[in-house]
């Protein structure tokens, strides 16, 4: 979306207030007519391309320009679910166990569907299968039981008793009060930030940690004649490692792999911190970045606490390792690409060793080759972590009153 000169103002009729227009809150809305999550965004984007250089708009006339373009991309069926107030648009209301009711929504119903790992467009679609089923019933207010028994229902009806296990698992799970830990590591520039963002919208996860971002603090806390190796880079930590003669006096230099396992294990003391303060508040987090090796992931999982679930995301080409890594650099100015290319071999080789600990310690390896396969396999892993630990019993999770 190109940059504006000045945030446009939206102007709500009903009490003349005025705010600026958020893409997020245009997003969500028209979520909530049934578009799904990544289409619905874009459509806000193009929606705020179209306004140009206004200033203002009155919230009528922007409905009206939304459902245009709706209409424009082919989404006619939900432009009278958009352009209806929310408040007329429900069918029924939901009551959920401790007594408090609020509106149906079938895009949060949608969402619930992620841990499936199941194509969005079907999520929806099931979604409203169940939004017509019960309100077919004529019922104003429903029970969460009574969505989850018919979701269980319609997933099962889809694709079978494994798709719809994986959902109630899930709604058990989320009960529990237990936190979910994923650990994403990977080399420099094969995606992680990426997709551990995709992650935590899919699944609800609020808070997100970088090592790259601990490694900061941590450079702040400590000088580096007191720690050199962690103010340089991953794969160039290894620069300001002492050299030794061997024999034959012959001059040893370390192996850029020395640089990064010192750094890795600098870096975990902060990531354990991180882990242990999740684990304790009972928060689910996504620990993301270089420094998570398969080493450092079985530890954290053999302490027990809480569900974690530990990945390593691959750019198995050289070419598309390159191609991200020239990517990132034009999307943040701070990453130069130049740098980052300087050094693809290390990187690579980086990679190499961090894939084959994966294997020797039992981590499962992610092929990035595109978002959504990622994210879907993720997901996947994170459905057999909760197999066996609780429940997939309906009559269980969903009881009738």
């Amino acid at each position: 979306m190109a940059a504006k000169s000045a945030r446009l103002i939206v102007i709500d009729e009903r009490d003349d207030s005025r705010v600026p227009y958020l893409r997020g809150i245009l997003t969500r809305s028209i979520q909530d007519a049934g578009i799904p999550f990544h289409e619905a965004y874009r459509i806000a984007g193009e929606v705020r391309d179209r306004l140009g250089d206004r200033i203002e708009i009155r919230s009528n006339e922007l409905r009206q320009v939304v459902g245009e373009r709706l209409r424009e991309t082919g989404h006619a069926d939900a432009v009278l679910r958009y352009l209806t107030p929310r408040d007329e648009r429900v069918l029924f209301h939901v009551r959920s166990r401790n007594g408090e009711t609020a509106p149906f929504s079938r895009g949060l119903l949608a969402q619930s569907f992620e841990i499936c790992a199941i194509a969005r467009d079907e999520m929806y679609a099931v979604a409203g299968e169940v939004e017509a089923s019960l309100s077919a019933a004529g019922q104003r207010t429903v029970t969460t039981s009574d969505i989850g028994q018919a979701a269980a229902r319609a997933l099962r009806r889809r694709f079978g008793a494994e798709v719809s296990g994986r959902y109630v698992r899930w709604v058990d799970f989320s009960r529990s009060g237990e936190p979910l830990i994923l650990l994403v590591g990977g080399t420099t520039g094969c995606g992680k930030s990426t997709l551990s963002a995709m992650l935590a919208h899919r699944l609800g996860i609020v808070r997100t940690q970088s090592t790259d971002m601990l490694r900061e603090v941590m450079r702040l806390l400590i000088p580096v004649k007191l720690m050199p190796s962690l103010h340089e880079s991953s794969f160039g930590a290894y620069r300001v490692l002492p050299r030794w003669l061997g024999p034959e006096d012959v001059l040893v230099e370390p192996h850029m792999l020395d640089g990064y396992l010192m750094q890795a294990d600098e870096v975990a003391v902060a990531v354990e911190g991180v882990f242990r303060r999740a684990t304790r508040e009972q928060v689910s987090l996504i620990l993301e970045g270089v420094h998570i090796h398969p080493a450092l992931q079985k530890r954290l999982e053999k302490r027990g606490e809480g569900i974690v679930v530990s990945v390593v995301l691959a750019a198995l080409k050289k070419k598309r390792l390159k191609k991200q890594l020239t990517g990132r650099g034009q999307l943040i100015k701070s990453r130069r690409a130049e740098l980052y290319l300087d050094y693809l071999d290390e990187i690579w080789q980086l990679q190499t060793f961090l894939l084959s600990e994966a294997d020797r310690h039992g981590v499962p390896i992610v092929h990035n080759l595109s978002e959504e396969e990622s994210v879907r396999q993720v997901v996947q892993h994170v459905a057999d972590a909760l197999a066996g630990r609780f429940s997939d019993d309906e009559t269980i999770v969903f009881p009738t009153a």
